[in-house]
């Protein structure tokens, strides 16, 4: 699954960007105990692996049969289930949700008494008479709901020009499978599908296997018959129906697709070709051919606030911003995007579908593969796009959150359906990818492809724990890395590697090296301690690696000029320097590997902030960064300028000569790579031109709104006064510092729009108004029909960025009718995480006050968080913004 991000990491890494569906409860039933960490065979798993199911029937095979009702958001299902009875019982026990049961039996045993427990979300079926160990069929005839936000089986609708249509799609992970079909809805019971679907004729269905077989039943209904899947999970099933468009290719012996709804697949060209040169790629780094003959990537019109994509086996389903790329709107960071989500979700068919953690407690075992697959896959095709600069923006995201003391390990333990959900987060993700690269650097990259090939080899179509692929890559390494990944995914925190000493002789540089540990909001805390892996490089000078361990180390390297800890920015830990050794990286800062300016940049800002070195720090090496530099870490300084603008919120006249100074700075870089696009520039370069036009913006500067607005008069009659990759960023300007007329004149526009991608980008930028009375128009709009039923949480979430107090109190003021916008995988994030940008002690509190009434207790999680970053804002305002406000009074 591809995350969303939270909009202040998206703003420094890339853009990710109705219903009655009730918020998923936690359940009764008490999970058993989670698998050790030794725990991996395939015998021994299934009596130690944690679940919330009794552990004495099993699964096998499911052959489902369903009609769907679009029209009335409903449909009929009968499904007969395989199953092992492994003790004897005379009740079978399994997931369900919201779905309605006629009757449920087993022959030559017969009927079942039928009780649903809401709570818990199963259903237990009774028999008048035990069942002896062995082989039985359970067959049970269900109906259930269509719903309208993205779990379950759920509809999308969407204008075209000739009126409004409606698909259906599935969305199961993490648990909502049980709203489709009656299951054993966790990850570790796999088994095989037969799927068949009455649909209507003419309509086009979609599954994991191709369709075997199709019959016209008349009076407009066709009856379609999938092939039987291999065995997986229940997370990984799908089902899509509607009036939709496909094409595809032949690659490494699957038929690669892309499906969108009709006419659209001209925008998915990129995509399609994306896919079939990742496919024989992957077939070959995973030393295991993709099993399945058909890999469709499926576009829908729509949201979420939890996912932009989904990798179901063969079928992957992605929100069409994710897979898209519309010429009239589309820029750089969507192809980019577009890219990395493929690469992304077809990790996963190997990194989730064909091999799987045995219970949510090791999602990172998905998460944090497939991102870090994705960065592979994107430095091989796409060189050029300078993927490794990206994955420090990444590591960066992770350990803002973990920095903080309401983080977690890597692996961390599940229990309810809320806490399955909430461990989809940037320590899972991005966390996980960075600790990934800083072992496979340390391993070698052979020696961890081979590591990952044995892994792939053992269990596929199987479950696993994290120490079944330390296993393997130690084997293939010969070199022990188990210790080193236990300290890093089995507790919290940021290691910190303070430089104590360093002494030249004979032409060589010793460093002397503690490692501490990196907190935001416990600074004092006593340090856990982590082996870590770190690399060093003097300028001009070679490279030398050690093992940090014991909380003490040194090292020593060629060469006696200034000496970046962490070259390459491969490890997972933040380098304090000295004053003396910091001001000889600055002096010779134009001199560093764009990737070292980046890391060093991103350790000073963060560590400036958290108090342990002047935040001017990195004030004086943006002076120092060369005009010529990598475009990422040009707009690493864009991006960290917009973000101490909005540290000054209410102080206009420090605001006022810190937007001075910025734009003073960044308007250089504007003029060099202008507003027009050159013939055969770097790709990042129209990333850094977006950047550029859209902070510069976001600062207030006079020339720069003007040109904006300027050009959003011209664009009703000259084509060209908004070329298609700069449509978003002139129109986020125009937006940001519109007046009533400009906020109508958007809206005018988003009504009439017919083209989803486009309609949805205008509806978000009328919630981007800076003005508080549009900002409310916004809200409530949001509330509305108009917008789509999965765009209004999008909406609201927008205005948060700009207003978060007052987006918090309006949807508390209004609960039900906000969640009701969201679907249930966020129910219990969203509301809280439009408080976090605000900088108001008294909003923690608001936040905590409503996870208490509204939470259940083992789900305030992430309410926590948003609690934990507002107090952080606030402490920043108060100790850290002063000096920055005296570097800028001198340097003015």
């Amino acid at each position: 699954m591809r995350r969303l991000m939270s909009s202040a990491a998206a703003a420094v890494i890339l853009f990710a960007a109705g219903g009655s569906l009730a918020a998923a409860p936690a359940a009764k039933v008490k999970p058993k105990p989670a698998p050790t960490a030794q725990m991996g065979s395939k015998g021994a798993m299934f009596t130690t692996v944690t679940t919330q199911l009794p552990r004495n029937v099993r699964p096998s095979h499911y052959d489902l049969a369903f009609t769907p009702d679009a029209d009335k958001l409903t449909f009929s299902a009968k499904v007969k289930i395989a199953i092992e009875v492994i003790e004897p019982t005379n009740t079978v026990t399994l997931q369900a949700a919201d779905l309605t049961f006629a009757k449920a039996e087993i022959a030559g045993i017969g009927a079942a008494k039928i009780k649903t427990d809401e709570e818990a979300q199963t259903a237990a079926f009774t028999f008048d008479k035990p069942l002896p160990k062995g082989k039985y069929v359970l067959s049970i005839d269900y109906a259930g709901k269509i719903y309208k936000q993205a779990a379950g089986l759920f509809a999308l609708d969407y204008e075209t020009e000739t009126g409004k249509k409606r698909a259906i799609y599935t969305q199961f992970e993490n648990s909502d499978a049980r709203r489709f079909i009656p299951s054993w809805d966790e990850p570790f019971y796999k088994a095989t599908y037969s799927v068949e679907a009455t649909i209507p004729t003419g309509q086009m269905a979609l599954g994991n296997m191709p369709i075997a077989s199709s019959k016209d039943l008349g009076g407009g209904k066709t009856l379609v018959k999938f092939a039987t899947s291999p065995k997986m999970s229940t997370y990984l099933l799908f089902f899509g129906l509607g009036e939709f468009d496909r094409a595809s290719v032949k690659a490494a012996g699957a038929d690669v697709g892309v499906v969108t709804k009709k006419g659209d697949t001209p925008k998915a060209a990129f995509a399609l070709k994306s896919a079939a040169d990742i496919l024989p790629w992957y077939n070959d780094y995973f030393g295991t051919p993709y099993p399945l003959p058909v890999l469709d990537n499926i576009a829908a019109p729509g949201r979420s606030q939890f996912f932009s994509a989904m990798e179901n086996w063969g079928a992957i389903f992605y929100f069409e911003y994710a897979l898209l790329l519309d010429p009239k709107i589309s820029t750089e960071t969507d192809k980019q995007n577009v890219f990395t989500t493929v690469a992304h979700e077809m990790a996963h068919q190997w990194f989730g579908d064909l091999v799987t953690m045995a219970w949510w407690d090791d999602l990172w075992l998905n998460e944090g593969f497939a991102s870090w697959m994705e960065g592979r896959a994107t430095e091989h095709f796409h060189p050029e796009w300078n993927a490794a600069l990206t994955a420090v923006g990444g590591r960066e995201y992770a350990m803002g959150l973990d920095a903080l003391q309401t983080t977690h390990p890597v692996v961390q333990h599940v229990e309810t359906v809320e806490q399955a959900s909430q461990a989809f987060d940037g320590i899972t993700y991005q966390k996980g990818e960075a600790v990934i690269r800083m072992l496979e650097s340390y391993v070698g990259h052979d020696a961890w492809r081979d590591g990952v090939r044995a892994y792939m080899k053992a269990h596929n179509h199987g479950n696993t724990v994290s120490d079944d692929l330390w296993k393997a890559v130690e084997t293939a390494a010969k070199k022990p890395i188990t210790a080193i990944a236990h300290d890093f995914t089995l507790q919290p925190g940021v290691p910190l590697i303070t430089v104590d000493n360093a002494t030249c002789a004979a032409g060589k540089t010793t460093l002397t090296l503690t490692q501490g540990e990196f907190s935001k909001d416990l600074p004092d805390k006593k340090p856990l301690t982590w082996r870590v892996p770190v690399t060093v490089k003097a300028l001009g000078g070679s490279e030398a690696k050690t093992l940090v361990t014991g909380g003490k180390g040194s090292v020593t390297v060629d060469g006696c000029g200034p000496v970046v800890v962490n070259a390459g920015q491969s490890g997972y830990f933040r380098v304090l320097y000295g004053p003396q050794r910091f001001s000889g990286i600055v002096q010779n800062f134009a001199k560093l590997p764009a990737i070292d300016q980046l890391g060093v940049m991103s350790d000073v800002w963060s560590m400036g902030l958290a108090g342990y070195q002047p935040p001017t720090d990195f004030l004086d090496l943006a002076k120092a960064t060369p005009a010529d530099t990598d475009p990422q870490v040009l707009s690493k300084i864009a991006a960290t300028f917009g973000t101490i603008d909005g540290y000054y919120e209410g102080m206009a006249a420090e605001r006022a000569a810190f937007r001075k100074l910025a734009i003073a700075q960044l308007k250089p870089m504007l003029a060099k790579v202008g507003w027009t696009a050159k013939a055969g520039e770097p790709d990042n370069v129209a990333i850094l031109r977006a950047d550029l036009i859209g902070t510069l913006g976001g600062l207030g500067d006079a020339e720069v709104v003007a040109e904006a607005t300027r050009r959003f008069a011209a664009d009703k009659t000259d084509p060209s006064a908004i070329p298609g990759p700069l449509r978003k960023t002139i129109l986020g300007v125009v937006a940001k510092h519109a007046d009533a007329a400009t906020w109508d004149a958007i809206h005018a526009q988003a009504q009439a729009e017919k083209t989803p991608l486009i309609r949805n980008q205008l509806y978000t930028l009328l919630a981007a108004a800076e003005d508080e009375t549009l900002a409310q128009k916004a809200l409530d709009l949001a509330l509305t029909p108009e917008p789509g039923e999965t765009l209004s949480s999008t909406m609201i979430s927008r205005v948060a960025q700009n207003h978060p107090d007052m987006t918090f109190d309006w949807a508390v003021a209004h609960k039900d009718a906000v969640n009701d916008k969201v679907d249930s995988s966020s129910r219990t994030r969203f509301i809280p995480g439009l408080g976090a940008g605000s900088s108001n002690p008294a909003m923690a509190d608001k936040i905590k006050a409503y996870a208490a009434a509204n939470l259940a207790e083992g789900s305030r999680k992430e309410a926590d968080k948003a609690a934990a970053s507002v107090m952080n804002r606030a402490k920043i305002r108060q100790q850290r913004l002063p000096a920055i406000t005296a570097w800028v009074s001198r340097a003015g």
